[in-house]
């Protein structure tokens, strides 16, 4: 059952990042992260107590960055390319985490499925560049989002700590995304859809994999989360029209094969592993 919360999780969170795609000709990328993640603090705002310490001040700021710039991306490259891009942080830091030979192995294969899908995009023409480095910059940022997360938890600020952090993200977004948008931000359909994308790509993936991670084991957790670059696939295919080639299918198997050969490495003893304090707090992809 768990596993089945994870992956409705992973599905739910890239249909979110489809239908944010489709505000970009409305309010821009930026004005989309603002109304996404503006949406979603006050959720959780109403739903816990906010706190704010530094700790929730670094995270907020990586959530805006992470956001912001995996926007940015998928207004120049299709959807299942930027969430490949993106998916090299996490899988890079648990790489450097863990300083097992076997797990840069893992990390050396997606890069060449980064580069394989650098060849040529779903139309046949090359990658936009800048929407490649926007990507890069978004997995650096998902990378730092993991670490800061840890902080707020074992800080003991729990879910309060993620709304604080929230909060301060939406604040951080909202300016960029005025002076871009406008009064258009403000629109009856643009609040109605960015309501839309903040349940499915914060509100109900957060849930699920709250209650998933209860259960689930972090390698089985791991090999469901590293479905969504083809989850994202599939929301592009299906909302966008973003058909991918076989060459940048490759590439996206490369990656997942990466993804999922981390997450199945030899577990430590079970007197080895350390609790979860930040089980309730470290989500995938608030992207």
């Amino acid at each position: 059952m768990s596993v089945f919360l994870v992956l409705g999780s992973v599905i739910s969170l890239q249909f979110g990042a489809a239908f944010a795609n489709q505000l970009f000709g409305q309010i821009g990328a930026p004005g989309a992260t603002a109304l996404r993640l503006g949406i979603a603090a006050l959720m959780l705002a109403v739903v816990v107590r906010p706190k704010f310490r530094q700790e929730t001040l670094v995270l907020g700021m990586t959530m805006a960055g992470m956001n912001g710039t995996f926007y940015l991306a998928l207004d120049r490259i299709p959807l299942g390319v930027a969430v490949t891009i993106e998916f090299l942080g996490p899988l890079g830091l648990a790489a450097v985490l863990s300083r097992r030979p076997r797990d840069f192995v893992w990390v050396g294969l997606a890069l060449v499925g980064v580069v394989v899908l650098g060849v040529r995009e779903y139309t046949g023409a090359r990658l936009d560049l800048i929407g490649v480095l926007l990507a890069l910059i978004a997995a650096a940022f998902w990378a730092c989002y993991v670490l800061a997360g840890r902080k707020v938890a074992t800080a003991g600020l729990g879910t309060g700590g993620l709304a604080g952090a929230s909060l301060i993200a939406a604040a951080l977004t909202l300016p960029y995304g005025l002076s871009t948008a406008g009064a258009a931000l403000f629109e009856p359909r643009m609040l109605l859809l960015g309501t839309l994308v903040a349940l499915l790509a914060s509100a109900i993936p957060y849930t699920l994999e709250i209650r998933a991670l209860k259960t689930l084991q972090p390698s089985t957790f791991g090999v469901v989360l590293a479905l969504e670059p083809a989850a994202a696939a599939l929301a592009g295919a299906l909302l966008l029209g973003q058909h991918l080639g076989v060459v940048s299918l490759l590439g996206m198997a490369l990656v997942i094969t990466a993804g999922v050969g981390a997450a199945l490495r030899k577990a430590p003893a079970p007197r080895e592993t350390p609790a979860r304090p930040d089980a309730d707090l470290v989500l995938p992809v608030p992207q």
